[in-house]
């Protein structure tokens, strides 16, 4: 049962390294739409890493969860002989709630950020066909200005 136990911390610890990682990640992402010039390439990786974490995460979970469900009849049955193991796994449950609820601010805050930046990018494409526009119309309208239509018509012949 100890043993048990010490696999629920252990996959309890690794989630919040994997959690510190997709928080740095985070941060990375951040920084991109921060900063003077975005370069996508780079947002694009940190997602895709960001995704491979987030898999890693979800076996993590699963595994918890199966594990989690077989023991907790036998735990709570003999709750006080295991009571400071408990202790140490509730408090990195809510470590691990504390850091979700972290990632999910500044995934919203980031959302925020892409949506403004996309909005900033169609509002210059829009402008730059305005002018484009504005241009071709202008260089249509002098294009023609030399030609004269004939003002006087001679119908004999």
């Amino acid at each position: 049962m100890e043993n048990y136990l010490n696999v629920l911390e252990e996959s309890l610890q690794k989630k919040i390294k994997v959690l510190n990682k997709i928080q740095d990640y985070n941060l990375k992402q951040q920084e991109i739409f921060q900063s003077d010039t975005v370069n996508m390439d780079e947002f694009d990786q940190y997602v895709e890493e960001k995704g491979e974490l987030i898999e890693e995460l979800n076996q993590l979970d699963n595994g918890f969860e199966i594990l989690y469900a077989n023991l907790s009849k036998q735990l709570q049955e003999d709750r006080a002989r295991y009571a400071p193991q408990i202790r140490t796994l509730q408090e990195l449950v809510k470590q691990v709630t504390d850091m979700s609820v972290t990632i999910q601010t500044q995934e919203a805050r980031n959302k925020k950020l892409i949506e403004d930046y996309f909005r900033k990018s169609r509002e210059e494409i829009k402008k730059g066909r305005r002018s484009s526009k504005a241009a071709y119309d202008y260089y249509k309208n002098m294009s023609n200005t030399n030609f004269v239509q004939p003002q006087f018509m001679d119908d004999k012949k």
